[in-house]
């Protein structure tokens, strides 16, 4: 069976300051992220083993490609989604055909729900990061990477639950590329990776109080943690005003738009006095998204 996800450019750029950017443009995806690697690998695999319904909790890209993925598939799809999730995701669940379930008030409350109705013998449940499959299918970036540009010297990416950061490392192995540091990044207020670091385990946040809603796990996945450890992880920073601004450049130079999710990875990558301003290549996983509009893109051009 063929994959789901598309094989995504990897546009290479000047830095602004010294050195190159390698754009993996997985905002480009069928669902607008690289979510649905992961997503369409898992939904796959249920799929040949029988089952028929796909439930997932996740008020965004998860959830988008979960949806995707089920109508690929022939399948029903169940997405819970908190009850602040905007109407017009809900309108884009709907138009893959999915039946949207909005219950509790943050994505923790809506994963419960969803977990209760899990039991159905011919459904399979979709964790927005943390599951093996969703890392195996996210680590296919890495692979299409490596065959389209030279090895980087460092590689920037977005973090909320941590399942694109388990993909990457396990991508980066995959491929021998082990020793290329990785910057972990996430906004000020949605700081779950930096937290656990900090504490050595993942401890929840008290909140999430960061713009960047998509980032906002209260805690990531252990396994997150465990590959964090191991491998060269450098966790990084930024504030939600240079994330925001990032997604303007986004706009401006690669003529896409972008989430504050997205935009904090290129933010940290665009820092002129950052880890980015280091001579050599800077590769930055343009992860997507569907939490942005043209209109508030042009909002976030006056910040």
């Amino acid at each position: 069976m063929n994959p789901l996800h598309h094989i995504t450019p990897t546009l290479t750029l000047p830095h602004p300051t010294q050195g190159q950017l390698l754009l993996k443009m997985e905002a480009h995806q069928p669902s607008g992220s690289f979510k649905l690697r992961g997503v369409g690998l898992l939904a796959q695999r249920a799929y040949a083993r029988g089952a028929r319904r796909l439930i997932a909790s996740s008020g965004g890209n998860a959830g988008l490609a979960a949806a995707y993925a089920a109508r690929a598939l022939g399948l029903a799809a169940d997405i819970f989604v908190p009850q602040t999730t905007p109407r017009r995701i809900q309108h884009l669940l709907q138009r893959e055909g999915a039946r949207v379930v909005a219950t509790g008030a943050v994505w923790d409350e809506a994963h419960q729900a969803a977990l209760r109705e899990a039991d159905d013998p011919h459904a399979a449940f979709v964790h927005p990061f943390d599951h093996p499959d969703l890392w195996e299918g996210h680590a296919t970036l890495v692979h299409e990477l490596a065959q389209q540009a030279p090895k980087p010297d460092r590689i920037f990416l977005s973090v909320g639950g941590g399942g694109l950061l388990c993909g990457v490392l396990q991508g980066l192995r995959d491929v021998g590329w082990e020793d290329v540091p990785t910057l972990a990044v996430e906004t000020h207020g949605a700081h779950s990776l930096a937290w656990a670091l900090q504490h050595g385990a993942p401890r929840p946040l008290d909140a999430i109080s960061s713009v960047a809603r998509s980032l906002g796990a209260l805690a990531v996945a252990p396994e997150a943690l465990r590959r964090a450890q191991r491998h060269p992880v450098t966790s990084c920073l930024v504030h939600d005003h240079a994330a925001l601004r990032a997604c303007v450049w986004a706009a401006e130079h690669l003529r896409v738009l972008v989430e504050p999710a997205c935009g904090a990875a290129l933010a940290a990558a665009l820092d002129p006095e950052g880890h980015a301003a280091a001579p050599g290549r800077s590769a930055v996983i343009v992860c997507g998204g569907a939490h942005v509009t043209p209109l508030e893109l042009a909002q976030w051009m006056t910040v």
